[in-house]
């Protein structure tokens, strides 16, 4: 490619090629099955990403104890912020998962989408989750952006409704979880193959 600033500007991560696209670093789910659909074989290093499900804590915080833990056990570990979770984190059972509880925060308020923003904007954090019920669009696109900026991963709970709405989100999965099994369905995600994974449940805290 003979224009320099023009290569520079498509190994932008918010630039999508297709399939000569370069790959996003990504970080593994701790799930092998999940793992080998997700987009490049893992939860994207940096962006924002959607989880859609029936009931805000009913179980969606299994799906990322694995990652959590890995991040936070890290040598040169950042923050592992929520905003406005829907309970409070259950600290011992978290301890119990691998997490390490000094570098977890919560906050809460009453703009939590701009404090989601912040957070993934910061720099200082290696994830962010955060629950909305119906934020707005243009808000969507800023915290995309603002998780890139960062290089924050960026968690979004959301209702199952808004799986007919479009995203901005890099990656967007249904979430249904029973006693037995997580099962998780693509409804967006650049080179994901198939649509529908199941998982067997792991023991999650009792927040989840």
């Amino acid at each position: 490619m003979g224009d320099p600033k023009l290569a520079r500007l498509l190994e932008h991560p918010a630039i999508w090629r297709g399939r000569s696209a370069a790959k996003r670093e990504v970080l593994p789910s701790g799930f092998a099955a999940l793992d080998e659909q997700l987009p490049g074989g893992g939860w994207p290093r940096s962006g924002l990403i959607e989880i859609l499900i029936a009931r805000f804590g009913s179980g969606e915080l299994s799906l990322l104890l694995p990652v959590l833990a890995c991040l936070t056990r890290a040598t040169a570990a950042r923050w592992c912020v929520w905003v406005a979770p829907p309970l409070m984190p259950f600290a011992p059972a978290l301890n119990e998962r691998g997490i390490v509880l000094d570098r977890v925060a919560v906050v809460g308020g009453e703009r939590p989408l701009w404090a989601f923003g912040q957070v993934l904007s910061s720099g200082a954090c290696d994830a962010a989750l955060a629950w909305a019920r119906q934020p707005p669009a243009r808000d969507l696109r800023r915290l995309q952006l603002a998780a890139e900026r960062g290089r924050t991963l960026g968690v979004l709970f959301r209702p199952r409704r808004a799986a007919r709405e479009s995203s901005p989100a890099v990656l967007r999965l249904g979430l249904e979880a029973t006693a037995a099994a997580l099962r998780i369905t693509f409804l967006k995600g650049q080179g994901s193959t198939h649509s529908v994974v199941e998982l067997a449940h792991p023991h999650q805290p009792e927040d989840a």
